[in-house]
């Protein structure tokens, strides 16, 4: 795509300290843009943020928890008064946690729908104000394909996952009014220390890559004014679906 739509925008990523978010930063770093990052690993995300401003983009980030409503509403205050504006929000942050349910703790429940859900209710309310303002957005969210089926020991992740995918396609018909775009992103299997083993793990050879993932999310982003990609599901050839 010859017109790089993204450039020198202000882009905003929820768990940008590893996996997918730490990747979408590094690629989206070489357009110039602004970048707001979010994550709990200090010291993973300062490495980033030199990264980012090393290939000549402007980078801040904020430590914290996106369930925490004061951390949320006052870091993007923060953001506002900076840029003037955000012109995407990236939901990348997400966990998940398997078993059979009677192990399952109430902690591992509470964790996982504050992260996945309550965190992106968060940062699109306090976002959204702002781009209903400027008449212009876009809000994506990696959702990951449980959003759209179940899989065995999975029953709090995927429920989680499927209310994250409900609420942001209610959201894509409330907001389209008001020219904002709202975009999900279902992966499959990705080669990330989101699972038991880690990055690089020879199980993992035929997966996708964290920069599959960047590339297929910078594509949907750099779609014309007019243009909007609602859904993209996304996975490795080798995995069944």
């Amino acid at each position: 795509m010859e017109q790089m739509y993204i450039k020198e925008k202000n882009i905003l990523i929820t768990g940008a300290s590893k996996g997918i978010g730490k990747t979408l930063a590094l690629e989206l770093s070489k357009y110039a843009c602004n970048l707001i990052l979010f994550a709990r690993t200090e010291n993973e995300l300062k490495a980033i943020q030199e990264k980012c401003i090393g290939r000549g983009s402007k980078c801040i980030i904020f430590l914290g928890d996106i369930s925490n409503a004061n951390f949320v509403e006052n870091s993007i205050e923060s953001v506002i008064k900076l840029f003037g504006h955000i012109d995407f929000l990236i939901n990348n942050a997400g966990l998940g946690e398997f078993g059979e349910i009677e192990t399952m703790q109430v902690e591992q429940f509470d964790l996982m729908f504050n992260t996945n859900v309550k965190g992106t209710f968060l940062m699109t309310k306090y976002i959204l104000p702002f781009m209903k303002n400027k008449q212009s957005g876009h809000i994506i969210s990696v959702i990951s394909d449980v959003g759209k089926r179940s899989i065995e020991y999975g029953s709090l992740y995927c429920s989680s996952k499927f209310a994250q995918e409900a609420f942001t396609s209610s959201l894509r018909k409330e907001v389209r009014e008001s020219n904002i775009k709202v975009s999900n992103i279902y992966s499959g299997l990705v080669d990330s220390d989101f699972h038991n083993l880690p990055q690089g793990s020879k199980e993992h050879a035929t997966w996708l890559k964290t920069i599959d993932m960047a590339k297929s999310i910078i594509f949907v982003m750099n779609q014309d004014k007019h243009v909007v990609i609602d859904e993209l599901m996304i996975h490795p050839i080798s995995q069944n679906y």
